[in-house]
């Protein structure tokens, strides 16, 4: 009777486990079926579903790994096609509109150039007071406000105010210099976009208006931004934006190919496993 018992007890065992793996490699032909389509998100539930529903099911989940990371390449390729698609068309975004500014590199001190509008070339703003925007290859935008004058106001930062009273701050500059030629005092502080006091964006956002600039420094000294130099803001955020979205993509692309990378070596890792 024990004897009995027991081999009944072990067909059961035997049945149930092979009820599990039957169940469970049903829910992985859904998520090869999912994975072919393209359907990655699909695929990634039903493999999971495995080990929540089937925990015992060892084979089965087994190949589910195997299968995951064939959908995580399946996914980092896609991506890195977007991307790639992504880039051409900021790319050619920005080949559309760089002959409207001029570019400046130093070749023996400058490893990034810089993108200014032509009205704020230096030769064109000797001795003139203003606020010069540049942009630099991978969008990183910047200010930098210029003092000219008899006397040293000694600033560090700029105010920036719209007929209606709404203004911008910068903090204080974390790099700005003094000079003297011929005479004339000469002050510059640099604000980069993000550590400026939302300033370059409030210009941006006001291009069309009448702005009031205010010097901080130890004397007072206040000047208008003039039209060319609204003209130069607004058209140095746009290339930044678009320079920045392309440093962006690349960053993502670069991981994307790391990831592709890992994911292919750990397949090959587990295919050498199994051939040995």
């Amino acid at each position: 009777m024990k004897k009995a018992a027991f081999f009944a007890c072990l067909c059961c065992t035997l049945f149930s486990c092979s009820n599990v793996e039957k169940k469970a490699s049903e829910k992985l032909q859904v998520a090869r079926e999912a994975f072919e389509r393209g359907d990655y998100s699909e695929a990634k539930i039903q493999i999971d579903s495995i080990k929540i529903l089937y925990p015992k099911a060892f084979e089965t989940r087994r190949e589910g790994i195997g299968l995951m990371r064939q959908v995580a390449l399946g996914e980092q390729e896609k991506t890195l096609l977007y991307l790639d698609s992504m880039l051409q068309e900021k790319q050619k975004a920005v080949d559309a509109i760089k002959g409207n500014y001029v570019f400046e590199k130093d070749a023996e001190y400058q490893k990034t150039g810089n993108y200014l509008h032509p009205s704020q070339v230096i030769e064109k703003n000797l001795h003139r007071s203003y606020l010069r925007f540049q942009v630099d290859e991978n969008g990183v935008m910047s200010m930098t406000s210029i003092y000219c004058g008899p006397y040293n106001i000694h600033h560090t930062a700029v105010k920036v105010t719209a007929p209606d009273g709404s203004f911008a701050e910068t903090p204080a500059a974390k790099d700005s210099y003094e000079t003297t030629d011929l005479g004339e005092k000469i002050e510059k502080a640099d604000y980069k976009l993000g550590e400026d006091g939302n300033v370059i964006s409030f210009l941006n956002l006001n291009k069309d208006k009448n702005i009031r600039v205010k010097y901080l420094g130890e004397r007072p000294y206040s000047t208008t931004l003039s039209p060319n130099d609204r003209k130069a803001v607004a058209a140095v955020y746009e290339l930044a934006q678009l320079l920045s979205s392309i440093t962006e993509i690349k960053k993502n692309m670069e991981e994307a190919n790391l990831k592709i990378e890992f994911i292919k070596r750990k397949i090959a890792e587990e295919e050498k496993k199994e051939a040995e």
